[in-house]
């Protein structure tokens, strides 16, 4: 009984030490490799033992705060970070990590005191130096400049640090600089030929690019270093995406590639909370709304779940048209987050959730509004703006900000961005005109209409084939100038003759162009009856108007009144 006691005790004894071996033998580099690897609960596990096993080595404690960072625990990460300062107060690492919380925190003056602090501490250490230029990266806003000078500074601290010219090559893609991106990333590559990251950041290069097999291939050099580098399908799967939006005839094939790549990713990481959350993300640039509905209603059933879920639903909600079930969400997210963690994209989707739910029209449109209020750089919502505006007959204000997507966005703009400002414009005047007519408001804007054949005047000296619906604008905007038929100086008797012209240069005419044929030919008939005072003129267009479009009321008019006897001459 007792040499039984004794081997049960041997065993329990062993498995201890194996225990224990297991966790020592969890290196700092251990959790580095899973942090690169985006391993975040494995590497967070790691780190919160070594932070207990070896209390006093402030590395341990940023590492576990870049975690938290990389995960979106602003707080949990600053705690870390006071932690490695408590343990040492020279710790430039740490002091990194602090300016990287200011900055996320919007505390400028916080962010450059603690870089500052910093680089004075790095010494010939040349991770504070790339962490600093990592922090500036973080977030919607990049500084890019920022975070190139401290990096370049690093450099010619230690110039045998890969991981600097990494960080070098990040900061230059940020910056649209591709042919510097690159350059950094191979000299990365030159110090350590195994860096997988730096292959798999050279073909996002190229997904910049538009270059989609070149980016392909990185990323299987990358796979080659490590068949198991998570971080390469990932990024191979979302180059999948933009390819298929880039190249229509091969969306569906591609899409389905990103999805098998993207669980290959998930398979290599801990399929965390966190993995899952970027995966929701990743659902949501494939346009796979659906599926990312049920993903984050999957999330949203877990304990303690990460708010951000309720974005997802938000967002998936007005995709789908679920409008009630994702404003619902959205409002969820929006009062609950802590206000750091809205973005312009979420005033953007709570304001076409609220357009869709009845009797929250006006209020949608002032949401809309704040998503540039909250960050002036995201011009390119305005256009998203003049399309609610547009959709909801208010005119002008769609004009304005087709005016102002125009002028601000980065995007390439295409010619119907230019038509959708002038018809804005257009049917803006023409509701003022209506109005002031029925004595319900002012008289009409002129300037409107100046702005609206301005737009049209673009369009048509650009289209490669004359466009008969830019053309008929036109003449509708210049007969809307004149004072009235009697006093007609022909304004847009040129543009109707030019899209008589153009619609009949076809034949047969297209039904859709004979309604506008009915409309030319009763505005020239008008002209000639009026203006130029030549019966025969106006008779004969007006019978041209009259065969495109019998139901034309101004050929109606014409017609019956030169028919009807003079009072006192009939039988």
């Amino acid at each position: 009984m007792k040499n039984t006691m004794s081997k049960v005790a041997g065993t329990a004894a062993l498995g201890l030490v194996f225990i224990g071996s297991s966790v020592f033998a969890q290196s700092l580099a251990d959790a580095k490799k899973a942090i690169d690897a985006e391993q975040y609960q494995k590497a967070k596990s790691m780190l919160k033992n070594l932070t207990t096993t070896q209390a006093t080595k402030d590395e341990n404690f940023f590492y576990l705060g870049w975690v938290y960072l990389e995960q979106e625990y602003i707080d949990s990460a600053k705690a870390a970070f006071d932690k490695g300062i408590a343990v040492n107060p020279k710790s430039g690492l740490n002091y990194a990590g602090l300016g990287a919380v200011a900055r996320l925190n919007k505390d400028a003056a916080g962010a450059q005191s603690n870089f500052t602090q910093a680089i004075t501490l790095a010494g010939k250490d040349s991770k504070p130096y790339e962490y600093v230029g990592l922090s500036y990266l973080l977030g919607p806003n990049p500084d890019g400049n920022s975070a190139i000078a401290v990096l370049n500074k690093g450099i010619a601290v230690n110039a045998k640090d890969p991981d600097l010219f990494i960080a070098l090559g990040d900061a230059y893609r940020t910056q649209l600089k591709n042919t510097e991106a690159v350059k950094a990333y191979t000299d990365a590559l030159n110090i350590n030929p195994k860096a997988a990251h730096a292959k798999v950041a050279t073909g996002v290069v190229w997904r910049q690019a538009q270059n989609w097999e070149e980016s392909e291939n990185e990323f299987k050099a990358a796979l080659a270093i490590d068949p198991n580098y998570g971080p390469a399908y990932r990024e191979w799967a979302e180059t999948d995406i933009r390819w298929a939006q880039k190249v229509p005839q091969q969306a569906s094939a591609k899409v389905n590639e990103a999805v098998e790549k993207y669980s290959k990713f998930l398979s290599l990481t801990d399929n965390s909370v966190e993995s899952r959350l970027r995966y929701a993300d990743f659902l949501y640039q494939a346009g796979k709304f659906k599926e990312l509905q049920a993903e984050a209603t999957a999330l949203s059933k877990l304990p303690n779940v990460n708010l951000r879920v309720y974005r997802y639903l938000g967002y998936a909600g007005y995709e789908t048209k679920d409008y009630a079930n994702g404003l619902t969400a959205l409002n969820t997210w929006m009062t609950k987050a802590d206000p750091k963690r809205i973005i312009p994209y979420d005033y953007l989707y709570l304001g076409r959730l609220q357009l869709n739910t009845p009797g929250q029209d006006s209020v949608g449109l002032i949401t809309m509004q704040k998503a540039i209020e909250l960050d002036s750089t995201q011009v390119d919502l305005y256009g998203d703006i003049a399309k609610a505006y547009y959709g909801k007959q208010k005119y002008v204000q769609a004009g304005d900000a087709y005016a102002k997507y125009i002028a601000k966005t980065r995007k390439q703009l295409t010619l119907n961005d230019y038509l959708a400002m002038g018809t804005s414009y257009y049917f803006g005047y023409t509701d003022q005109y209506t109005a002031a007519a029925n004595k319900k408001g002012p008289a009409p804007d002129m300037g409107l209409l100046t702005k609206a054949d301005s737009a049209f005047a673009y369009v048509e000296s650009k289209v490669s084939t004359p466009n008969a619906a830019v053309a008929l604008y036109r003449a509708r905007v210049n007969d809307l100038k004149e004072p009235s038929r009697e006093t007609s100086q022909g304004l847009a008797k040129p543009f109707y003759e030019k899209y008589i012209q153009i619609a009949t240069a076809t034949q047969p005419v297209k039904d859709a162009d004979k309604k506008g044929l009915g409309e030319a030919y009763a505005y020239l008939g008008t002209y000639y009856q009026y203006a130029a005072k030549d019966m025969a003129l106006a008779t004969e267009n007006f019978t041209k108007a009259r065969e495109y479009d019998p139901a034309n009321k101004q050929a109606a008019f014409f017609f019956q009144k030169k028919t009807t006897p003079a009072k006192g001459k009939g039988k």
